[in-house]
C-alpha cells in the first residue's frame, strides 16, 4: 500500500471585492482625451486622428495634447494643443477636448495670436486653446 504523503493544498482565498476607489483625475483626463480622437477627426474633416501624447494639467504645468490627423489622400497634420494649468474646468464648454474640437472645426490654420512657440511640438509651434477661447469670448 502506497502511503506517500501528499502536500496539503491550502483552500482558495475568498473572492475579495476591492472598494470603489476614487478614480485618478489625471488618468481620467488622459482617457477622455484619447477617447476624443474620432471627434477630433470629425471636427477637422479628417479621416482619422490619433492622440499621440496627453499630459494632464497640474498646478505647475499646462495640459497638453498632441494630435495627428490623417486626411483623404494621405496628408497628415501634427498639432500640439496647450490647455490650462491646474484642474480642467468643470464647465463642459470649457473642457480641453471640446476646445480642441471647436478650434479644429473652425479650421484656424497657422496664423493667430494663440499660436505659441513650443520646443516639444513637431513644428515648434503649439495652439494655445485657452488664449484662443479667451479671444473668441471677448470678441463675441
Amino acid at each position: 500500500m502506497d502511503t506517500a504523503l501528499r502536500p496539503a493544498v491550502p483552500p482558495l482565498p475568498a473572492v475579495v471585492r476591492l472598494p470603489d476607489a476614487p478614480t485618478d483625475a489625471a488618468q481620467e483626463f488622459v482617457t477622455r482625451m484619447r477617447a476624443a480622437a474620432p471627434d477630433f477627426a470629425s471636427a477637422a474633416g479628417a479621416e482619422t486622428a490619433v492622440v499621440r501624447e496627453v499630459v494632464p494639467p497640474a498646478r505647475h504645468r499646462r495640459s497638453r495634447c498632441r494630435v495627428v490627423l490623417r486626411f483623404r489622400g494621405g496628408d497628415e497634420s501634427d498639432l500640439t494643443f496647450l490647455g490650462p494649468v491646474s484642474r480642467p474646468s468643470a464647465a463642459p464648454e470649457r473642457a480641453f477636448d471640446l476646445q480642441i474640437q471647436t478650434w479644429l472645426a473652425n479650421g484656424l490654420g497657422t496664423e493667430g495670436g494663440w499660436l505659441v512657440p513650443d520646443d516639444e511640438a513637431s513644428d515648434g509651434v503649439a495652439v494655445d486653446v485657452t488664449a484662443w477661447s479667451a479671444t473668441t469670448r471677448s470678441a463675441g
